[in-house]
């Protein structure tokens, strides 16, 4: 009798993906992406999302001028609100 494939959560998918997953639930999905190409199908789509975000968290990320500016006029908003209470 062969054993039913087990299931996984998206929440288990990306663990894995984001390698945090535990190293049972590591090995029973690589074992799992080996015997199951629907699982495999579900993988390879999350792992496209997952590139595709890191993507454009680069993309939209400010430039470090741009932060030290910000980081600049709190320092300097800072300096004046204690120098003058």
């Amino acid at each position: 009798m062969v054993s039913p494939m087990p299931l996984f959560t998206p929440e288990d998918l990306l663990r894995y993906l984001y390698k945090e997953s535990s190293p049972e639930l590591t090995a029973a999905i690589q074992v799992a992406l080996t015997e199951n190409w629907t699982l495999r199908e579900q993988m390879e789509e999350l792992q496209t999302s997952v590139n595709q975000l890191d993507t454009e968290k680069q993309i939209f990320a400010p430039r470090m001028e741009v932060v030290e500016r910000v980081l600049q006029y709190a320092r300097n908003t800072a300096i004046e609100a204690t120098s003058k209470g």
